[in-house]
């Protein structure tokens, strides 16, 4: 459900979520209300006047009975319940002069039409449970018991071969099981290739159990491994759970893992962190379907390749030398159990396929999540983290490049970076005149740091009023107490030291936005190499799809003000979400989608940058906000392109 909220005297709507805060909704609209605390109702300056309407609100730090009963709220702690009409007081300099403030034009990216992109799949998995009452032996009658099973399962499907098995545990336990169950057994079987191929007998359980068919989706990323419990007879999610790589205690990043896993028993540790989190995953959505780990009967799984090698315990140490090549990227069907994955012991786990040592099977996941390969239409698919992943291309053909963009976007690099977490500001504006900040923090708590989406939004916002050139330079001129010369050189102060958690400024440094310049810049370059490598141009590309967590809090307009995106028509932007475990539910769900994977990877050229001459050229060119060609960046004040 969503209101609709009127601020004057701009006279602005806007909707929000029922029970969404006020502060967050405006800052997400453009709209300036002062705001230092980052919603924790401290600081008491995002007092508003409530003009109709009604907000599920506390009082907050400073507010007096007489003010609310003249309708003063605090939007950092007021929910809308209903339609509202909101004013905003206007804030007086020291001159006495009014300040004004115009809402600025934002634009998230939009999860609008995404079932043109992804389409529909049927319900029709990989596995499936088919129930037999077999007939007990007899004198006349005495076939094996295994030859009993596969009888009873041939006259189940007669238009299907005859099925096979490929392990002899189930042969050990077979002949108690039948006897103790009456006869009456659930078999699984893992789908053939094509309809003419045989299936494989994978487990035998002892009654009717084909009501509880379960498949795990699994996205194994380097910072946190998400899951999805999908119940395979409907296809409907039914449980989702999110855990932090517990390898992040052995390094940050992949090269840093890479590097660990070459000391003693370091290969080892770093897959048993790996499969712990995984393990954490599986208990937590077991633990919310009231289910038993058991009762999982496939798993399907994506990462990038150092952590699929991880994961098998293969060894990535030739993926970081020249030339760079992992020991494999086609990953054999795997029993779950052999690595120590909580599931049924017949259970498989499955690994999409990788590019190459830097495109993984995340990717691969992602691009057969959106279709690309099924669409004529050209499209750049970007996954942005420290290592942005780029795919250009349609149904004829896809090429591929990793570019390293550094830790800048994940709170890397930058001196109060940190993750999206509670705490971290997500969103900032600063009023053209005053200079003075709006600070938004996810959980609407007291500022503690800055993170990806928030780092975006004020260097955006620095660039727009004047405080930074292009060069990401701070004014000299300007005489104003939040700039100012630090330890680190020139700084903004976003957070004054009462205001914020860690009980000191909260500040971003000129060499912050040189690590944020440099990373944006990579990745630019990235798109314009790769372009450029099949003769193509930005005007070329029918849409941009960005993939990943980050992407969801990314404001349109602002990536492209400082650079980040192409500036291009908006209605051209998507946003796919986690597009892995996307690619990995479809897959587990419909066997004719899962048999597509290997078409996609096939269709997948990998470049190397490293060795494109022209993208140190790009790369060189894009140090500059937005860029030193303002002929990409109309928007921005440049020629059309």
């Amino acid at each position: 459900m969503t209101h609709q909220i009127r601020f004057l005297p701009d006279n602005i709507t806007i909707e929000a979520e029922d029970q969404g805060n006020i502060l967050t909704a405006a800052a997400a609209a453009g709209i300036y209300i002062p705001a230092a605390c980052g919603g924790e109702g401290v600081c008491g300056k995002c007092r508003i006047h409530l003009e109709s309407g009604e907000v599920k609100t506390t009082h907050g730090a400073g507010l007096g009975e007489t003010e609310y009963r003249q309708g003063i709220r605090l939007a950092c702690t007021s929910r809308v319940i209903s339609d509202l009409v909101v004013r905003i007081p206007e804030t007086l300099q020291a001159d006495g002069r009014a300040l004004t403030c115009r809402p600025k034009p934002t634009r998230p990216l939009s999860a609008r039409t995404l079932a043109s992109l992804v389409g529909s799949w049927e319900t029709s998995p990989p596995v499936r449970k088919i129930a037999l009452q077999l007939t007990p032996p007899t004198l006349a009658d005495n076939v094996s018991d295994m030859q009993r099973l596969l009888r009873g399962i041939t006259q189940a499907l007669p238009d299907r071969p005859e099925p096979q098995y490929d392990h002899t545990e189930l042969l050990k336990e077979l002949p108690f099981l039948l006897r103790e169950a009456g006869w009456l057994v659930t078999v699984i079987l893992l789908q053939g290739k094509h309809a003419e191929e045989p299936c494989t007998i994978i487990a035998v359980e002892a009654g009717d159990t084909t009501d509880r068919l379960y498949g795990l989706a699994c996205d194994i990323g380097t910072t946190t491994v998400c899951g999805q419990l999908i119940d395979l007879n409907s296809g409907a999610i039914i449980a989702e759970s999110m855990s932090y790589n517990s390898q992040v205690a052995c390094g940050t990043d992949i090269i840093s893992r890479i590097i660990y896993s070459l000391r003693n028993r370091g290969l080892k540790t770093l897959q048993g962190k790996v499969i712990s989190t995984i393990n954490n995953v599986i208990e937590d959505v077991c633990r919310k379907a009231t289910i038993s780990p058991s009762d999982i009967s496939y798993i399907m799984t994506a990462g990038n390749t150092v952590m699929a090698h991880l994961l098998l315990g293969i060894s990535p140490k030739f993926i970081r030398e020249a030339p760079y090549v992992p020991a494999m990227s086609i990953f054999p069907l795997t029993r779950a159990a052999e690595l120590g994955i909580m599931a049924h012991p017949s259970v498989r786990i499955y690994l999409y396929p990788c590019v190459s040592s830097y495109v993984g099977g995340d990717i691969v996941a992602g691009v057969h999540a959106c279709r690309i390969h099924e669409s004529k239409e050209i499209s750049l698919f970007i996954d942005i983290g420290t290592n942005g992943e780029i795919v250009v291309g349609n149904r004829d053909w896809l090429v591929c490049a990793a570019c390293s963009a550094g830790p800048a976007f994940e709170g890397g690099g930058i001196r109060f970076g940190m993750r999206a977490s509670t705490g971290a500001i997500e969103n900032c504006h600063i009023h053209p005149e005053s200079l003075e900040p709006m600070i938004v923090t996810i959980g609407n708590t007291l500022p503690r740091g800055i993170c990806g989406s928030g780092l975006i939004a004020i260097v955006a916002e620095l660039l727009a009023t004047g405080i930074i050139d292009q060069r990401g330079k701070f004014s000299r001129n300007l005489s104003h107490p939040r700039v100012r010369p630090g330890v680190d050189g020139w700084e903004y102060v976003l957070v004054w030291s009462h205001d914020s958690l860690p009980g000191e400024d909260i500040t971003l440094t000129e060499i912050d936005l040189d690590n944020l310049i440099r990373a944006k810049g990579a990745l630019f370059a990235g798109y314009q190499t790769l372009l450029e490598s099949v003769g193509l141009g930005f005007s070329d590309l029918d849409r941009v799809i960005l993939a990943g967590n980050f992407g969801a809090h990314i404001d349109l307009e602002r990536a492209i003000a400082i650079g980040l995106l192409p500036d291009l028509d908006r209605n051209r932007f998507y946003y796919l979400g986690n597009a892995s475990l996307l690619g990995c539910r479809i897959s587990l769900t419909d066997h004719r989608r899962f048999m597509e994977r290997i078409q996609v990877r096939s269709l997948m050229t990998n470049i190397e940058l490293s060795d494109n001459p022209g993208f140190m050229d790009h790369y060189v060119a894009a140090l500059f906000l937005p860029h030193t060609d303002m002929g990409l960046f109309p928007s921005a004040g440049g020629p059309a392109a």
